[in-house]
């Protein structure tokens, strides 16, 4: 019988990927997205991330992709938009 699939790791995508042999960073990177597209709440997919990496093993492709979704990142620069972004300068 496999183990009970947590409410951070609903469809079981992240504990499928820790026991796949072989398994590639680039096919873990798929794998995240498809799991971190699912519907949560503000701030929600970092804390799972965090859970789940407290849970796997640190030795696998996996646990970088999941290290990575923890990284805060910078604030965008602030932009114009509307037809002032358009605009042609004067000359």
């Amino acid at each position: 019988m496999s183990k009970p699939v947590s409410s951070d790791d609903p469809r079981g995508l992240i504990r499928d990927a820790y026991q796949m042999e072989g398994i590639t960073p680039a096919q873990c990177r798929t794998i995240f997205l498809d799991w971190a597209l699912d519907p949560r709440g503000p701030g929600a997919l970092r804390a799972a991330a965090k859970r789940l990496l407290q849970h796997y093993s640190p030795s696998h492709p996996m646990t970088e992709i999941l290290q990575a979704a923890l990284v805060e990142l910078p604030a965008p620069d602030k932009r114009r938009g509307g037809s002032r972004a358009r605009a042609i300068p004067d000359t």
